[in-house]
């Protein structure tokens, strides 16, 4: 699990909808790819997936006034994920400081 200090700070309705737009474009620049990304927003958690590449939610942030917590729930084994958690975090980071 990683924290992230939530400076600004972000809601978590807020942030789930800064993610929608703006997250894809971010790690399609990143990667040089076309990922298909899916959200979901209840109360203080939001899940995301990558429904093309993974079964089930990859990461799942928590998010309170003082920190968003994120975990990252994907097989590491078989993708991947540390990547797309990097350039989720570092997504993270320029929003929320």
């Amino acid at each position: 699990m990683t924290t992230i200090q939530n400076v600004s700070p972000l809601g978590a309705e807020k942030l789930f909808g800064i993610l929608k737009t703006e997250f894809g474009t971010y790690i399609d620049a990143k990667l040089g790819t076309n990922l298909a990304i899916e959200y979901a927003h209840v109360y203080d958690v939001i899940n995301v997936s990558f429904p093309e590449i993974i079964e089930g939610k990859v990461f799942t942030l928590i998010v309170n006034d003082v920190s968003i917590e994120l975990s990252n729930n994907g097989d590491n084994a078989e993708y991947n994920t540390d990547l797309l958690e990097q350039h989720l975090i570092e997504f993270l980071n320029q929003h929320c400081n």
